[in-house]
């Protein structure tokens, strides 16, 4: 994966809602930095479709799910991300799920919200998204 680079200063606020700011949070994994948990690169894909980073999000999907590509740049209207939480993170050795609630308007609309519980998978001390399921919404 080769480094991003984006003229971001410290003080940025992270996608992901760090209060430690994008450039020590979201942006050191963009640059090639690994997760060190399944939340964190959770965490850092949201960033990165906030960001319309598609080369981070294809490079942490796992080979055996990922898609050829995304088309975030094509999407219209392109949605707009208001928010993420973490609802849980569980990890049990080189496995882990991650869920969380991520909100997000299209064009003028009202905002919705998207809550998926992302599996994950740790190889050669590389965390990957797998899969995510939609939980039936009177489950929120």
């Amino acid at each position: 994966m080769r480094p991003y680079v984006q003229a971001i200063d410290t003080l940025t606020p992270c996608p992901c809602g760090n209060d430690a700011g994008y450039a020590r949070c979201c942006g050191l994994l963009h640059g090639g930095a690994v997760a060190s948990t399944a939340e964190q690169l959770m965490r850092s894909r949201y960033s990165a479709y906030v960001l319309k980073r598609e080369d981070y999000l294809l490079a942490t999907w796992h080979h055996s799910t990922r898609p050829a590509h995304l088309k975030l740049g094509t999407q219209q209207p392109a949605p707009t991300w208001l928010g993420l939480s973490v609802k849980r993170h569980e990890s049990h050795g080189d496995q882990a799920i991650v869920e969380f609630v991520a909100r997000l308007r299209y064009g003028g609309g009202k905002a919705q919200r998207m809550h998926e519980i992302s599996r994950f998978v740790r190889e050669d001390g590389h965390w990957f998204y797998v899969e995510g399921e939609f939980p039936a919404k009177g489950g929120e």
